[in-house]
Parts: C-alpha cells; sequence; structure tokens
C-alpha cells in the first residue's frame, strides 16, 4: 500500500502532461499472439488434447477437432452443433467428401491455409461448397479459371452448373464463347447434346469470325451420329445465318453438300441465303428484312480505322480493328494525300474520307464495302476549302463543320452532303463563332458542334444544329475549354472527350472527360482517362466507350482506352501496332474476310 500511494501523485501529474499533449487513444494488435494462438490450437488438435468432436468419413477415417473453433469458422459446422440434435454428439459422419479432402479443410480452418492442385482442386471445391467455406470455393473457382482450355472447359462448366457455382459456370461458357473455333474441333463438342448445340450457335456473342465455320461444325456433329442425329439438322440449320456467309462458299460447299441436298428444308435455307445475295448485290439501296439468319454476330462487329502511314509520304490507309480479338488488319490505301478530318458511314456499306491539308481540302474519297473488291474512289468535293474541321453524320446526310481557310478567318459555316444526289449545299444559318477543330456528335437526331479554337483561345461554348428549322442555337457551355476533343455518344449521352486547353502562347493536353445529358441541359464530370488525348477517335461498342489514339502533345499515343458507364471506370490496352496517328473510326456491322478483302454488309 505504501508503495501505491508513493507512486500515485507521479500517475496524476504523468495523466496531465499527456493531456496537455493531446495523446490520442491508439488501437494496438499483437499479431504474433493471433498466430500463436491459432498455432498453438493447431497443435492441441494434432495432440488430441481438448479436442470434443471426432468427424468420422465414409471410408472409415476420423478427424479430431474442437466444436467450438468448427462453429466460429464454418457454418455448416455451426448449423449442426447448435442445434439440440448435434450439440451433445461426440463423433458425426461427415459423408460425401473424402478424407484426405475433409483433413484439407478442417487444417485451413485451423490455420488459414490451403494448397490447391490440379488433383485436388474439384474435391475441394465440392466440399468447400458443402461446407460452405466461401473463401476456399472463391480461390477454387479462380485456380480453375486460370486453368481453362479447350479440352477441360466442357467438364469444368457442366461442374459448375451442377453444383450451382455461378462464377465458374460463367467463366467456362465466356471461355467456350471466346475459342469457339477450336472447341468445336475437340472430340468434347462431339459429345454436346442437340439442346446444347442449339444453345450455343443461338448465341449472338460467339466469337466466330466467318459463318461458314458455324455450318460445318453443325455438318461435323450431324455426321458423328448420323442415324441419330440427322432428323434435327433442319433445327440446327435455322440457326445458321447462312446469308452471311460467301456466295461463292455457298455455291461450292453448301449447295452439294449431300445431308443438304436431300432436305428439303434444309435447301429453303440455301436458296434464302442465295437470294439475299442476289437482291443486295442487284439493289444495294434496298432494305432487307432482318432475320436471324442475316443478322451479324455482335463479334462480327469492327472497327474501320482510317491511319497515316509510317512512310511520311503523306498517304493514309484504312485498317479493321476487331475489338473482341484485338486484332488489326491493314486493308486499301487512299488516293488523296492528306490528313484526315473524318470518316463518314452512310447506308451501312458506303464510307466516306473527309480529308484536308493545303492542297486538296475539299478532297472527298468514297469506299464501297459491298463490292467484292475494296477501293477508294473520289466523290464530290466540297464546296468551301476547310481545314481542320468537324465531321458528323444526321439521317444519312454528312456535315462538315467549321474549320478554316487557309490566310483567312475561322469559319462559322457548315455544308451538307447529300449521298442521293452526291452533292454538297452550304446550311443557310451561321454558328454564334467560328470554330477550328470543334468535336461533332448527333443526339437526338440534333447536330452538335462542342468547343474548338477561334484565337487565341480554345472554346468551352456548345452549339446545337436542328436540320428540321435549319437553325444554330447555343446550349449549356462545357466546364473546361477543349480544342479538338473525341466526342462519343452512349444511350443518350454525349462524350467530350480531352482535347487541349490552348490560348496564343500555350496549350495544355486533357485527360478530364465531361458528360452533356440532354433531359438535365448540362454538363457533368466524369473520371479521368489515364492519359492526355489530343483529338482522339471514339467508337461505342457493346456498351462501352472506346478511346482510341490521339496525341499527347508530342507523340501520337498507340493505346486504347474504354470507358465502362455503369462502373465509371477507364481501362487502358496497347493497340495491337505502333501507329503514325489515327485520323478517323467507325463501328462497322459486318466482317471482313481478311483472305479475300470481301466485307459482308449489314441487311
Amino acid at each position: 500500500m505504501d508503495s501505491i500511494k508513493h507512486v500515485t501523485p507521479w500517475t496524476s501529474e504523468l495523466k496531465k502532461v499527456l493531456k496537455s499533449n493531446g495523446c490520442k487513444p491508439t488501437f494496438y494488435i499483437n499479431s504474433c499472439d493471433t498466430n500463436r494462438f491459432f498455432e498453438d490450437l493447431q497443435c492441441l488438435r494434432k495432440e488430441e488434447v481438448l479436442c470434443d468432436i471426432k468427424l468420422e468419413t465414409d471410408d472409415g477415417a476420423i478427424v479430431c477437432a474442437h466444436k467450438v473453433v468448427l462453429v466460429s469458422a464454418c457454418p455448416y459446422f455451426r448449423a449442426m452443433f447448435t442445434s439440440s440434435a448435434g450439440g451433445d454428439k461426440y463423433v458425426v459422419n461427415i459423408s460425401d467428401i473424402d478424407s484426405n479432402i475433409l483433413q484439407l479443410l478442417i487444417d485451413f480452418i485451423y490455420t488459414g491455409k490451403i494448397m490447391v492442385t490440379e488433383q485436388n482442386v474439384m474435391g475441394i471445391l465440392q466440399a468447400a461448397i458443402i461446407l460452405q467455406l466461401d473463401y476456399v470455393k472463391g480461390v477454387c473457382v479462380e485456380f480453375l479459371q486460370k486453368q481453362l482450355n479447350t479440352s477441360n472447359c466442357l467438364g469444368i462448366k457442366e461442374f459448375a452448373d451442377f453444383y450451382n457455382c455461378v462464377d465458374l459456370l460463367s467463366s467456362s461458357e465466356e471461355y467456350i464463347k471466346m475459342h469457339f473455333l477450336k472447341f468445336v474441333e475437340v472430340d468434347e463438342f462431339l459429345s454436346l447434346s442437340f439442346e446444347e448445340v442449339i444453345n450455343l450457335i443461338s448465341r449472338d456473342d460467339i466469337n466466330v469470325p466467318f459463318e461458314e465455320k458455324i455450318f460445318e461444325c453443325v455438318i461435323n456433329w450431324v455426321k458423328h451420329e448420323l442415324d441419330f442425329r440427322y432428323d434435327n439438322l433442319p433445327k440446327l440449320m435455322e440457326h445458321v445465318r447462312l446469308s452471311l456467309a460467301p456466295e461463292e462458299y455457298i455455291s461450292k460447299n453448301v449447295v452439294d453438300e449431300p445431308l443438304i441436298k436431300n432436305n428439303p428444308k434444309c435447301e429453303d435455307f440455301v436458296n434464302e441465303a442465295l437470294d439475299f445475295h442476289f437482291i443486295v448485290k442487284k439493289y444495294r439501296d434496298i432494305t432487307m428484312p432482318q432475320t436471324i439468319r442475316n443478322s451479324p454476330r455482335q463479334t462480327g462487329l469492327k472497327f474501320l480505322l482510317a491511319m497515316k502511314d509510317s512512310s511520311g509520304m503523306g498517304k493514309c490507309y484504312t485498317s479493321w480493328y476487331d475489338p473482341a480479338t484485338k486484332l488489326l488488319h491493314k486493308t486499301k490505301k487512299m488516293n488523296m494525300e492528306c490528313e484526315l478530318c473524318g470518316l463518314a458511314l452512310i447506308k451501312d456499306h458506303l464510307v466516306f474520307a473527309l480529308g484536308y491539308n493545303y492542297f486538296y481540302s475539299r478532297s472527298i474519297e468514297m469506299l464501297d464495302l459491298s463490292l467484292q473488291s475494296l477501293q477508294w474512289k473520289p466523290t464530290a468535293n466540297m464546296l468551301v476549302d476547310r481545314n481542320r474541321y468537324g465531321v458528323g453524320v444526321l439521317d444519312d446526310r454528312i456535315y462538315a463543320v467549321g474549320g478554316d481557310i487557309i490566310g483567312d478567318s475561322q469559319l462559322n459555316s457548315a455544308e451538307v452532303f447529300d449521298v442521293s444526289v452526291q452533292k454538297w449545299q452550304l446550311i443557310s444559318s451561321h454558328m454564334s463563332t467560328g470554330r477550328i477543330n470543334p468535336g461533332v456528335g448527333v443526339l437526338n437526331n440534333l447536330l452538335y458542334a462542342v468547343g474548338g479554337y477561334k484565337y487565341p483561345f480554345s472554346l468551352k461554348s456548345v452549339e446545337c444544329y436542328d436540320p428540321s428549322l435549319d437553325t444554330w442555337t447555343l446550349v449549356a457551355q462545357m466546364s473546361t475549354s477543349r480544342r479538338a476533343p473525341g466526342i462519343g455518344v452512349l444511350d443518350g449521352i454525349m462524350y467530350a472527350i480531352g482535347g487541349d486547353c490552348q490560348d496564343d502562347t500555350s496549350s495544355v493536353g486533357l485527360k478530364s472527360v465531361e458528360a452533356y445529358t440532354p433531359i438535365d441541359k448540362v454538363w457533368s464530370t466524369i473520371p479521368d482517362m489515364h492519359l492526355c488525348r489530343v483529338a482522339p477517335k471514339v467508337v461505342t461498342f457493346k456498351g462501352l466507350l472506346y478511346v482510341i489514339g490521339g496525341f499527347d502533345g508530342s507523340t501520337n499515343l498507340d493505346s486504347v482506352e474504354i470507358y465502362n458507364p455503369n462502373k465509371k471506370t477507364w481501362t487502358m490496352e496497347p493497340f495491337p501496332t505502333s501507329v503514325n496517328g489515327i485520323y478517323g473510326s467507325l463501328t462497322l456491322l459486318g466482317r471482313l474476310d481478311t483472305k479475300n478483302n470481301i466485307y459482308t454488309l449489314k441487311s
């Protein structure tokens, strides 16, 4: 007691000092003792000290444990041991779980560690689902997702389906879709049921660049057990989009196929496809009735990019970019020597390249994607020598907006090209200001001129053109001045992406993005891109915004950024080849036969 009384004054004084210093409460964790606690529990279990439960498997093996540990870590055992029926038991039978697997899982409960191998992963996953060990289930799913290949994806899919393992089922189905061409070559494909084949080939999102591959896999599957499967052939052919296969292939390979020739219903599908090709070739402007058998699959969607030739000779060429496979295929060069302002797609198969430079600023070239041989050809020139202008398409008409004339001021005029008469016409009304390098977007049948540059500053203002009234109207301005922004429209929202903020002395590249909602008539900010991008090209695809290329003020960028509006996140992918510049981009429905350079157009 004397010693306590002797210390008390010092203790009181120390409290005052700590309080005057503003000392805050601090929380400490002794992780060493925590780890040692679980190690000691595991040792007690191994030595069967204080164990109050024995788990017996069907093969007679016994695994000892402590109820309180199992109850605290495992919902399955919590339900078992806290019930009146199981609380007093000393020996419990655990059926449907291998003794070695059970030992691994009990070790995991005590240590938090488990070794997953190719040999034990299925057994561990099955047992983890039964015992409701979500962490173990998750690591097994992750392990199997990394092991997916064409020979095991079907087995993994069936396992996941049986045990209602949603993430693994989704991953295996996605693998089969993306590797369809390789999957149909393995024996597992031939073992599929009729219903499974229908479910696979009827999907819109399987990765198959050539529809004839679907036809071939159907024939192979039927021939594998011909006597039992032949009657299913018409129902299978109903899901083959034969109209998308080249006419020559149909004539040589489908018409003469014995299984088809001897089946009247299948012959009807062949004739339908041949009629489709005949009508498309003879009447290019006709709109064909759309059916499942002439609708391109989603993986047939490709971007058509206009790119600068790295030779430095001023030539441009077009390339196809497949976002599913991330492959780039180079096609025809253009005739004109220019830097492209943009590409415009009319009637699903006519692509117009609008270029500018100091000598050929009115030049326009056209590419007809429905022809057997792709070739750029000159078409009607613009009326005004525009440089650095914006391009938009509204109601199958091409608009050239703003720009400048060499040696003259910035242009506040625009002109429109009517493809049906092959003529340009000046729009009678003018924008409120001249705009060099404006972004151009189309939303709700209105044309928007976004930002741009008027000496000496880049612009925040935005104007809207209504073709039914032939008038330009100022709308809400952006929060940031933007010269040469990329413009994308997705789900009724217009995005102004990147560009640069410029005055008479400096230019600052932008990674910021703004979104315009016409209902609210306001611009709002969304998360920044990873990189500053001036004059990027923007494409919408499967509910995502693809922002391609651009330059950062000093170099051209060979990367793609993808915005997911649902997650509000950007991801970045490398471009498949280093480029000297991307000057225009489109999303096209159809597919390009890279061997024969044949484009199959949307109906």
